[in-house]
């Protein structure tokens, strides 16, 4: 059979990559090693009738310019606004924080500059009460809190549509080779620029520092602090006060902020149907264990099974690593190439932990309200630093940081009748823990997660119906990750834009002709996006 494109990988990269070559008229085949697609973004059942939409959750990054451009809506792809975050905290009430979409209205009471620049007075009259009853229960703590949290909200609402545009779009060329490019270029700086000279300035300001210093310029609450710095560094090598830290908060908060109705496991499902639809061939069980380069160009695949195929183009949306070290033989390529590729950060230190529950997962704090999203922390943002410094040392954090999600809340179907499930991202836990992941370091790990949640919901052993721990090992098993590394290398200032993956494949065409790289690991990609995966195949069609 004769192919135009080979597809590496049936994860959301995958299928948006075959969704967007298959509409273009192209004969593709998706090859899946595990029997189901999706990969982390997939539906798993932790136990017979319980369900979690994915390993990865729904962080609210897929870009309405990519689901347009798949025509994923047609495919039955919905959306909802982001739930709000509760943020716990032992012998308090704890901080419900209004999702990214909700809280960011604009007023007289922001101001026109950026978040560390004063704006309107939380103190002063009228403006101060404003801002408290906006920004919710933050309010409730803090009215300084109240104004700023306005202030930070606008301006990453400015930066929302710059961030979008940068992610959602190959990064700039390292060598203009034409007036294209320069122009290219030229239009991307000017886009910057017209934010305004205040708002760029503090975009330059901000983006390099460590999280912890710049949400404490900005709020007095401890918790607020902590729990608002948590989503730039979970499954990173980085502790808040690591430099640099701030750009991952950014692209996340700075997001397209609406959820998928469903999570990831919907998003997937939409895909799967749009490259079917469009003609893609899809085959699960079908395990690639070499990539062919032929005469100095990817020529094809060979499967475990021993079948050769053949294709003009291989899209690889497995992690670079893997790709370049492991399915293309040694010695194929040069040197430099290959230490690229080695050179690339991929430790894992985010274990999951999914528990199947009788009942709601009820806080102590809040009893009989049922919230999707959770924070468990120490309460200040050095305990989230002491999780960390574990994992510098090859240990597991004693009490680690839970970043919990309970999508039965918003789907009830998910669980039987009046149960529910749990999936938590547990920080840290290392890849390559001291001594290896043996039963009794599993055990103890489990006990820690546990013992952290069971100090804010009492009931919450005596409701588990199942459980299941993933450790990075387990992840890089199941999963075929490098490292255990959940965005396919780490999210660092070194290892993102032209730097993701590596140089020689900064957009996404790679050092191999016909080999491009549409992955979690290349630009645009780390959480649920689909964007590598659409735009790797957008430049495949290009060449």
């Amino acid at each position: 059979m004769a192919l135009d494109a080979i597809v590496i990988g049936a994860g959301q990269n995958g299928l948006a990559a075959a969704a967007r070559l298959a509409a273009a008229g192209r004969k593709v085949v998706v090859l899946e090693r595990r029997d189901a697609v999706g990969g982390l973004a997939g539906a798993v059942e932790i136990h017979p009738g319980y369900r979690v939409p994915g390993i990865l959750h729904d962080e609210g990054r897929v870009s309405p310019r990519a689901a347009a451009a798949l025509g994923l809506e047609r495919h039955g792809l919905a959306w909802r606004e982001a739930p709000p975050v509760f943020l716990a905290e032992i012998d308090g009430p704890g901080i419900l924080v209004p999702g990214t979409a909700a809280g960011s209205r604009p007023g007289s009471e922001v101001g026109n500059g950026g978040v560390g620049n004063g704006g309107g007075g939380a103190g002063n009259g009228g403006a101060g009460g404003r801002a408290a009853a906006a920004a919710g229960e933050i309010g409730d703590r803090s009215r300084h809190d109240a104004a700023a949290w306005l202030r930070y909200r606008a301006f990453l609402d400015k930066l929302r549509p710059l961030l979008d545009s940068v992610m959602s779009a190959p990064p700039p060329p390292l060598s203009p080779a034409s007036a294209g490019d320069l122009w290219e270029l030229a239009m991307r700086g000017g886009r910057l620029w017209r934010h305004g000279r205040r708002d760029t300035l503090e975009l330059l300001r901000v983006a390099p520092m460590c999280v912890a210093d710049y949400l404490d310029e900005l709020f007095e609450t401890p918790l607020l602090v902590a729990g608002l710095a948590a989503p730039a560094v979970i499954g990173t090598w980085a502790g808040p006060w690591s430099a640099g830290t701030n750009t991952n908060l950014l692209l996340a908060e700075a997001a397209p902020g609406r959820r998928l109705a469903g999570g990831p496991a919907a998003l997937v499902a939409a895909l799967e149907r749009a490259a079917r639809a469009a003609g893609a061939d899809i085959r699960t069980a079908a395990e690639v264990v070499r990539l062919r380069v032929e005469n100095s160009r990817a020529a094809g695949v060979t499967l475990a099974s021993g079948e050769r195929l053949d294709a003009a183009a291989v899209i690889a949306t497995c992690d670079p690593k893997r790709v370049f070290l492991e399915l293309i033989a040694p010695a194929t390529l040069p040197i430099r190439i290959e230490e690229e590729y080695r050179r690339i950060r991929a430790r894992g230190t985010a274990a999951k932990v999914h528990l199947a529950l009788s009942g709601p997962l009820e806080l102590a704090a809040r009893p009989g309200q049922a919230f999707e999203h959770i924070r468990i922390g120490g309460g200040h943002v050095d305990d989230l630093e002491r999780a960390f410094d574990a994992v510098k040392y090859r240990e597991v954090s004693p009490i680690p940081h839970l970043e919990i999600r309970v999508p039965s809340v918003a789907d009830p179907g998910l669980a039987p009748a009046g149960h529910h499930v749990a999936s938590i991202l547990a920080s840290y836990a290392p890849h390559d823990v001291a001594g290896g992941w043996t039963e009794q370091r599993r055990a103890g790990f489990l006990e820690a997660v546990l013992a952290t949640l069971e100090r804010h919901a009492p009931d919450v052993r005596s409701r588990i119906v199942a459980q299941e721990l993933l450790t990075p090992a387990d992840l890089e098993a199941r999963y075929a990750l490098t490292g255990g590394q959940l965005h396919h290398g780490e999210p660092a200032l070194d290892q993102l834009l032209v730097m993701r993956p590596a140089p020689s494949a900064a957009r996404y065409a790679t050092s191999v002709p016909g080999l491009y790289l549409g992955g979690s690991g290349s630009h645009g990609g780390g959480g649920v996006t689909c964007t590598p995966g659409l735009l790797a195949a957008a430049t495949a069609l290009a060449r």
